[in-house]
């Protein structure tokens, strides 16, 4: 009897510790850090699998080439994305960001490769379901 209630104290030790350890890793994907991460990792690393997560269901993602501009949804980039999942770039990526409010943030992503350089301005938004990007602005110089 004694070895059961050791036993059953154990375990809900255990699962005390389990769940708000689970609690905290849940309040950590509401912070902006983490969505800037998520995404920054999805495109230079490949690891899509929580960028939908970060992303808000209204993103637009528009890019500029010369003077054309190309827009794309969310599907249409997670669509693309999926062919360079686990792929990594060679490149070296800085961010800093440019202006933040308690509900909005504009950051600037720059990935530096070889000949080139791509730069993203991300919008995110605070939201009551954490921090999403809202939109993506892409040129390359």
């Amino acid at each position: 009897m004694k070895t059961l209630k050791t036993l059953t104290a154990s375990l809900l030790i255990t699962l005390s510790f389990s769940a708000f350890a689970a609690d905290g890793s849940k309040a950590e994907k509401l912070e902006m850090n983490y969505a800037l991460r998520t995404y920054i990792e999805a495109v230079t690393q490949g690891k899509i699998g929580s960028l939908i997560d970060v992303l808000d269901q209204e993103i637009r993602f528009t890019t500029t080439r010369g003077e054309k501009i190309i827009n794309h949804n969310k599907s249409q980039v997670l669509n693309g994305l999926k062919f360079s999942e686990n792929v990594k770039q060679n490149c070296v990526t800085e961010f800093r960001i440019v202006e933040s409010t308690p509900n909005l943030s504009v950051v600037k992503v720059t990935l530096k490769y070889a000949n080139f350089s791509k730069i993203e301005y991300l919008s995110l938004a605070n939201t009551t379901k954490g921090w999403k990007i809202t939109s993506v602005s892409t040129s390359f110089i």
